[in-house]
């Protein structure tokens, strides 16, 4: 080996300048193709880019979902506890003004068909409604902090004056998060080719939970030391970021059409939607889809009390729950990627999904008894990871229904109603879930339930047992979707391999 390197630098030291240019340009050649295979396989959204949508120009697409992440913090977080805690509201009270924003939720296949049939001399479909979304986002954000002061007892004004703003304010925020997202999906789809939307959605919602876990932790430490006019900065400040992230991502990204927006004769949204429903699959489709959501957000709230009450762990052990769970996702949201890259199913894919889901309650269940913080952790990552692969899979599948010739062209409508039904079902999971703990936890503690379910523990039990419940019945519900998916697999083969076994 030692003789060759030699030989080489002699040849090189002899060699004129054009042959030792040749030689330094197949050398940068090769660095470079390999540094291109370490990036696509060890990032696994290197390759979501093609020549005409690279890299930069996603990323910058995904900036709407940087601003659905902060507003989902401020309204799920950061005001539910600020509202109880440093404002002294009603706990009932303010559960009933956070989950104001679902009663939008349904109207989002509405919102994906109204942009498919978008009629606009600017020639444009998705951009008006991710503005106007953004719009609505901004002005209930703006109004929120001043309503909650007045509404307490911190401004000037009646309470009832308060009440209404708050309200107001609420139902803004909600349903401009739901109106930017789902356009903004409709249009990275329109955007993206066909092999490459897998990749772009899955990196999407990868910026939707980065912008979830940076804005938690920036408003987190803003707020360490509370007061109101810290309050009226920070949402106030994340409604103007709101507003710059926006117009950022939507800068030239949507061309502009005529053609495609002048005034014809708009479908009627019942005979479309009749149409949608009515494809072999995709009832059964949207009630997994629901039973999945439901079964891996039950616990959503509940995951980190549950570390803190059962295990007596401290506030910053919990918090690392939470870590591990966006982890899990971001690992689940990769593979779903390279899965979905390769030509992967993505009803199976969400099957598997669902089954790690089972496995990982099951590890949350057993943490308990046995006191093992260590597999608390390891549920609490699988449990991101299983909802990862979920995710994904369910939502390439109900963009795959539009592929069909009646629906060509109608992306919005398959994603508005995934979403609608996912934000549902979610969201009334994280209710059911709070009210059977208490139900339950209070009846443990009293001994209603018998010296063996005598302690806080058999409530967290309960919703835990119900969201296996919930994922074999998605499984149920899954199985011959992915049986009919596998049989159009294997007969337009001409061979049989490997491919075919599930994952």
């Amino acid at each position: 080996m030692s003789y060759l390197i030699a030989l080489k630098a002699s040849f090189v030291a002899s060699a004129p300048a054009d042959a030792t240019n040749v030689i330094g340009r197949v050398e940068s050649l090769k660095t470079g193709a390999f540094w291109n295979r370490l990036g696509t396989r060890f990032l696994p959204f290197a390759d979501a880019a093609t020549k005409d949508l690279p890299l930069s120009r996603i990323l910058r697409l995904s900036l709407f979902q940087i601003s659905v992440g902060m507003a989902a913090v401020l309204l799920q977080g950061t005001l539910n506890r600020v509202m109880i805690v440093e404002l002294g509201m009603s706990a009932s009270l303010v559960a009933a003004m956070v989950s104001l924003p679902l009663l939008f939720a349904p109207l989002r296949a509405l919102i994906g068909f109204k942009s498919d049939h978008h009629t606009s001399l600017l020639g444009w479909k998705r951009v008006p409604y991710i503005w106007f979304g953004t719009l609505m986002q901004f002005g209930g954000l703006a109004i929120l902090p001043f309503a909650l002061l007045v509404m307490t007892g911190g401004g000037t004004g009646p309470a009832f004056v308060g009440q209404f703003g708050a309200v107001f304010g609420f139902l803004l925020v909600g349903a401009g998060m739901h109106m930017t997202q789902t356009a903004g999906l409709a249009l990275a789809t329109d955007l993206a080719p066909e092999h490459a939307r897998p990749r772009v959605v899955a990196l999407l919602y990868v910026m939707l939970l980065i912008g979830m876990l940076v804005s938690s932790i920036v408003i987190g430490r803003l707020l360490v030391d509370f007061t109101p006019t810290k309050l009226v900065q920070i949402v106030q400040g994340v409604a103007a970021l709101t507003m710059v992230l926006n117009i950022v991502a939507l800068w030239k990204q949507e061309a502009r059409n005529r053609t495609a927006t002048a005034r014809r004769a708009t479908p009627i949204f019942r005979e479309v939607w009749a149409a949608f429903i009515a494809r072999p699959r995709t009832i059964r489709l949207l009630v997994a889809v629901g039973l999945g959501a439901a079964a891996f957000s039950t616990h959503d709230v509940l995951l980190e009390p549950y570390g803190g009450q059962v295990l007596g762990l401290g506030v910053g052990a919990t918090t690392l729950l939470t870590a591990a769970w966006a982890a899990g996702m971001l690992v689940g949201f990769a593979l779903a990627a390279r899965r979905l890259a390769d030509h992967g199913e993505p009803l199976r894919l969400a099957g598997f999904g669902a089954t790690i889901g089972i496995v990982a309650f099951l590890a949350v269940i057993f943490a308990g008894p046995l006191g093992s913080p260590a597999m608390l952790g390891i549920g609490a990552t699988a449990i991101g990871l299983g909802n990862g692969l979920f995710s994904v899979g369910t939502l390439i599948a109900a963009m795959a229904i539009t592929d069909d010739a009646s629906l060509d062209g109608r992306t919005g409508l398959a994603l508005g109603a995934w979403g609608a039904v996912q934000a549902s079902a979610a969201g009334a999971a994280i209710g059911i879930g709070v009210f059977i703990r208490d139900i339950v936890s209070t009846a443990a503690v009293a001994h209603n339930l018998g010296p063996t379910l005598a302690g806080p523990d058999a409530g967290y039990a309960v919703v835990y047992i119900l969201e296996i419940v919930l994922l074999i019945g998605t499984l149920v519900a899954l199985g011959p979707l992915v049986q009919s998916s596998r049989a159009d697999v294997i007969s337009s083969n001409t061979r049989f391999s490997f491919q075919e076994f599930p994952i």
